[in-house]
């Protein structure tokens, strides 16, 4: 049986807008499992970053309760979940956020060195990291804007890890990239979910969703539907039939 990571009762999010209130997350009851690879899909407006967000302690819920490891996190105030972010989750956006005055290297070090103070041990696990990412030893010494794309977003990926996460939380990953350097950030993260990564990530686009072994369909800011595929085999044509077929019943 599973191990649940993070569980949701009743979460709900709204917020007011010209006057009018907008209820953007309905009364969502989730449950999110220990090496899953989750995938959030829905049309424009139905809630999929809203709800990543609150389920990594970026935002807060207007009413219901999030817990990460039968602990209730929620209730906190910002400062603890600033903490509880740092320890337990690694972030990677479709904007990489790179700070362009660092080098590679010292951009996940930063990162790194918020947790442990240690920065031997920090140093020898990015160097691990880039390894298995394929950045080479002379791109740790440049700066973002010497890099590409799909290098930046792999040094992302670097640094969401380099603490350990528990859980990944990944939104649009590869929405700024294209199909081939695309293709190598999900390849990275299917590596990393193959290793036992936790991974959650938000995504429109149905080549990426078929790397997740389990597809959660928003609508209106509830969950629809759900799909399981399993594990990831690249050229599993059944996957990529089963999963059309689950979005085709969605409306997507």
């Amino acid at each position: 049986m599973k191990e649940i990571l993070l569980q949701t009762e009743k979460l709900s999010k709204s917020f007011s807008s010209g006057g009018i209130l907008q209820h953007v997350l309905k009364n969502i009851d989730l449950q999110l499992y220990k090496g899953d690879f989750t995938v959030i899909m829905g049309a424009s407006g139905a809630g999929k970053s809203t709800l990543l967000y609150a389920l990594s302690g970026m935002d807060f819920p207007t009413l219901g309760t999030i817990a990460f490891a039968d602990k209730t996190i929620s209730n906190r105030n910002p400062d603890e979940l600033a903490v509880f972010r740092r320890e337990h989750c690694g972030f990677v956006f479709q904007q990489i956020y790179l700070i362009d005055g660092m080098s590679v290297m010292d951009n996940v070090l930063s990162a790194g060195l918020l947790v442990s103070k240690d920065k031997k041990s920090v140093v020898k696990r990015a160097r691990e990291l880039f390894e298995d990412v394929g950045i080479s030893e002379e791109t740790l010494k440049k700066f973002p804007t010497q890099i590409s794309g799909g290098e930046a977003q792999r040094v992302g990926i670097v640094r969401a890890l380099i603490n350990s996460p528990e859980i990944l939380f990944a939104d649009e990953p590869t929405g700024a990239l294209n199909s081939q350097t695309g293709k190598d950030v999900l390849d990275t993260l299917t590596k990393f979910n193959g290793q036992g990564q936790s991974i959650v990530m938000v995504t429109h686009d149905m080549r990426s969703a078929r790397r997740g072994n389990r597809i959660l369909y928003l609508k209106d800011g509830a969950v629809l539907g759900e799909c399981e595929l399993g594990k990831y085999v690249h050229g599993d044509r059944a996957r990529h039939e089963k999963l059309s077929a689950f979005l085709g019943e969605m409306g997507w």
